[in-house]
């Protein structure tokens, strides 16, 4: 006879920040946490979300969007939020794009949804070589592009300039936008589901910091662990082709 289960895979969905919380002041020793108790772990909660952007490359987090290019405009801008400006980077569905961390890679596209359009990608270059570029207003196909990362915004400046030929065609990019903030305590988290166990050891080490100091050493360590484990399922697999190559050393 087969086991009897819950039919149901939305574990990660339903974990409450509040469950969360708890989970991670039982690792401290700790129960029946109220008041400020909540509040403290919730900011260590939305301080651990941010080390883990210092970490590296987060792929759920990880998106398309665009920016139509304007005549002799060439930087293009994501903000922090709809209350800091308006972006004019977008989504698929035209939507402006907010919380962006970082662009990757990006393209040009020409003939922008149409069956002929054509990409070409851009080299993306850092501020010492923009500003070795001797004339920064040159119009045509851009080919390069720059990134700054702002408190309060992402801006690609783009290389040349876009002229009239190019204009309402489009910049095709990659980016990383950052881990939504915790909220209110009903909320779910902005993770996948394999990260669960690295964000619950996460959170015990750091209040284990303000609660617990005779557990930070085994909790940092149990942290490190799990924190590697999700590193490694955050990816996919892609083919590998080993070419063998021929040496001949000289006689």
């Amino acid at each position: 006879m087969a086991n009897t289960t819950s039919g149901t895979t939305v574990f990660g969905k339903n974990f409450s920040i509040d469950e969360i919380i708890e989970e991670g002041y039982e690792r401290c020793g700790l129960r029946g946490v109220a008041g400020y108790q909540l509040k403290t772990a919730r900011r260590s909660l939305n301080l651990l979300f941010q080390e883990w952007a210092n970490r590296g490359i987060h792929l759920w987090q990880i998106a398309d969007g665009y920016a139509t290019l304007v005549a002799g405009t060439n930087e293009y801008i994501g903000y922090r939020s709809d209350t800091d400006g308006t972006s004019t980077l977008l989504d698929a569905a035209g939507a402006a794009i907010y919380g962006i961390d970082d662009v990757f890679e990006a393209s040009y596209r020409n003939n922008a949804g149409t069956t002929s359009q054509s990409d070409s990608p851009l080299t993306k270059i850092s501020r010492s070589t923009y500003s070795s570029l001797s004339n920064k207003l040159a119009q045509g196909q851009p080919s390069q592009y720059w990134v700054q990362r702002f408190i309060d915004r992402v801006s690609i400046t783009l290389y040349t300039t876009p002229s009239a030929s190019q204009a309402g065609d489009q910049i095709q990019f990659y980016y990383m936008s950052r881990i939504e903030d915790v909220g209110n305590y009903t909320n779910g988290v902005d993770i996948p589901y394999y990260y669960m166990p690295c964000m619950c050891a996460g959170l015990a080490y750091y209040l284990s910091l303000k609660y617990a100091p005779e557990r930070t050493q085994n909790l940092k360590l149990l942290y490190e662990d799990e924190l590697l484990r999700a590193e490694a399922a955050d990816g996919s697999e892609t083919s590998t082709y080993i070419t063998p190559k021929t040496y001949y050393p000289s006689v």
